[in-house]
């Protein structure tokens, strides 16, 4: 995970850069924010970046501060640490993480059982899911998760050895506040005082609910929600330019086939694209209403996009532009909650279709 691989949180990653280029890395660090941060992205970019040995945009040998520099250093993405890094395969990187008995450990639950999983939950949803999907990830059906004493004794083993590859030893504790109380106890000192180049980066949603004394030896850095609205661009934002103009255009003129076929190959490309297409869509439906209204296109958008804008801004009218933003947003609100993806496309692309051709569904019954 490279910094630029995370939208957004710019003043954050560059706070985060300059503590590795001024050589002041605290050992013990507290990212906190609501779910749907990047706190746990932006941790493992970190590390990357710390332990990259060819790390980018670092001119060798000036005296120029970082923060002069025409684009953020970043992890090269191509050594052999980076490489690790990305399938969260690393020696020196370590997770742990709330779990609790399932069928397959019975008993004395440990992170490092369930690693397999992780990577691929982490991997899969672009570390972008909660609490709640990692439980039904492992399966631990209704039972309450927990950071137990198990995995506070493999914290001391672990960081008790030297590092394999890398300068730093990364110990990355997700959901924090999960932490069993009388296990908390054992880490303290750890914590406090650990091994030469060793780094915890603690993560939670909930810093009240973290115990004082884990707490307190922490340096907390606050990952505010990305606000996806002020989102310039990014690949994946050309990907979906080109499958919302094609939607469009089949909603505006009721092709239902070529809806069918949209709703159906969309709903297999997983909720976190699903959601971000959605948020696409809501922000490209604002840009329109902007440029209908305002006459204001942003500056980052050209090309086919900027014809595309600039000829579907006019159907974004004031009689439609609240029902286009109510129906995006419950739909991104039902793909969080697991809707079934195919059957919500083609309810909302009919919707849709209505909202352009308001005597669509009369049409059809005549």
């Amino acid at each position: 995970m490279k910094f630029s691989d995370i939208p957004g949180n710019q003043q954050i990653k560059s706070k985060l850069v300059g503590t590795v280029l001024d050589q002041r890395v605290s050992h013990a660090q507290l990212f906190f924010g609501p779910e749907e941060s990047s706190k746990l992205a932006l941790a493992v970019a970190y590390a990357q970046f710390i332990n990259c040995t060819l790390k980018q945009n670092i001119a060798a040998g000036t005296d120029v501060p970082h923060q002069l520099s025409r684009e953020m250093p970043d992890s090269c993405g191509v050594c052999p640490s980076c490489i690790k890094y990305q399938k969260l395969a690393h020696p020196d990187l370590h997770f742990i993480y709330p779990v609790a008995t399932t069928k397959k450990i019975s008993s004395k639950p440990q992170s490092k059982h369930f690693i397999e999983e992780w990577r691929s939950f982490l991997l899969e949803n672009n570390f972008g899911s909660g609490l709640q999907e990692w439980y039904e990830a492992i399966g631990i059906e209704n039972k309450q998760g927990s950071i137990n004493v198990y995995d506070c004794n493999e914290i001391i083993t672990t960081l008790s050895y030297k590092s394999y590859e890398s300068d730093y030893k990364v110990m990355i504790i997700w959901m924090v506040e999960k932490l069993n109380y009388m296990a908390a106890p054992k880490i303290l000192k750890i914590l406090e005082e650990p091994p030469e180049k060793t780094l915890f980066i603690l993560l939670s949603e909930d810093p009240d609910q973290i115990i004082k004394t884990i707490l307190s030896r922490t340096l907390m850095v606050k990952i505010p929600k990305y606000n996806a609205a002020r989102h310039v661009a990014t690949e994946d934002d050309a990907a979906h330019f080109i499958t919302f103009r094609q939607w469009m255009r089949a909603c505006y003129g009721a092709k239902i086939p070529d809806l069918i076929k949209f709703s159906t190959e969309i709903g297999k490309s997983g909720r976190e694209k699903e959601k971000s297409f959605l948020i696409y869509a809501l922000k490209t439906i604002g840009i329109c209403a902007s440029s209908n209204y305002l006459g204001r296109i942003p500056e980052s958008i050209e090309g086919e996009e900027l014809k595309f804008i600039s000829g579907f801004s006019p159907f974004i009218r004031s009689e439609n532009l609240a029902d286009f933003n109510k129906l995006l947003n419950d739909a991104i609100y039902h793909i969080e909650r697991n809707a079934h993806p195919g059957a919500l496309f083609l309810d909302l692309s009919l919707k849709i279709v209505k909202l352009f051709n308001p005597n669509f569904a009369a049409a059809n019954r005549s």
